[in-house]
């Protein structure tokens, strides 16, 4: 529970910069691209940090081709999410486009934890008692037998 908890904490400090990553690209974006065009441009342009940032920090696991490949799936989820919420703040409650972002992104968060979980590790959103990962950055479990003589 307790290395769970700590991913949690990585993967949201790794959430605050690829976020401020992101708005930076969309707010140099914005002047020369409709807020759509420099929404979509930012995301993805991001998104590759983003990659690098969770695998070795957030999951503490090994890049590989395989998952660099799987890893615009739960992103894909995390922009279907935060287009959406764009579009409907901008559009439909008339929040100012630079902010929209910001708040559609709280939304996704939690569904984008989940999902890029399962792609960089192979666990799902439970604990992660028992699985035994072999690109697995982190300390692996030892097994003590103690023999009396």
């Amino acid at each position: 529970m307790r290395q769970q908890l700590w991913q949690v904490v990585r993967f949201g400090l790794v959430g605050v910069v690829n976020t401020g990553t992101f708005y930076l690209l969309y707010l140099a974006f914005h002047p020369y691209l409709p807020y759509f065009a420099a929404f979509s441009a930012a995301f993805f342009l991001s998104m590759v940090g983003s990659f690098f940032l969770n695998t070795y920090f957030t999951y503490r696991t090994r890049p590989t081709l395989r998952k660099f490949l799987l890893f615009p799936l739960p992103n894909i989820t995390n922009y279907l999410v935060q287009s959406g919420g764009v579009f409907a703040l901008v559009e439909w409650v008339r929040v100012d486009d630079r902010i929209a972002p910001l708040l559609a992104a709280a939304v996704a968060i939690p569904i984008t934890f989940v999902l890029s979980r399962m792609v960089l590790t192979g666990r799902g959103p439970g604990p992660a008692a028992g699985s035994a990962q072999g690109d697995d950055l982190g300390p692996a479990p030892v097994r003590v037998e103690v023999v009396e003589q």
